[in-house]
């Protein structure tokens, strides 16, 4: 079963700073794009920051100068550093990402992972 699972959520005081980690496991021939999103109580969910398979990296606006994305290809896992972190930046973040698997080239998403920001 090809899935994605999502580690190093919390609680943390505004300031402070977490890292998010999403490896993808099952039978994968490739992956490609992987990103991070969030949604936030009462919002829809938004783009966070992509990576593409070469290194390219895409953030909003609200998290660039705080955020980075990377990805280790020989673990087939993507990270979030975010530093200086907000009460604004408090969202379940939801890690994805297209995979080449049997069935193809397929979207897949984490069950997300929690991130507060309060103090």
């Amino acid at each position: 079963q090809v899935q994605l699972v999502e580690s190093g959520g919390g609680l943390v005081q505004p300031g402070g700073s977490l890292r998010l980690s999403c490896a993808a496991s099952g039978i994968i021939f490739g992956i490609y794009a992987m990103g991070w999103y969030r949604q936030a109580p009462g919002k829809q969910r938004e783009l966070v920051a992509t990576i593409t398979s070469g290194g390219s990296t895409n953030y909003t606006d609200s998290v660039k100068g705080r955020f980075t994305i990377s990805r280790d290809n020989t673990k087939n896992t993507v990270y979030l550093q975010m530093n200086s972190l907000k009460p604004e930046d408090t969202a379940v973040y939801y890690c994805n990402a297209d995979l080449w698997v049997v069935a193809g080239t397929l979207n897949y998403w984490g069950q997300g992972t929690q991130v507060t920001v309060s103090s």
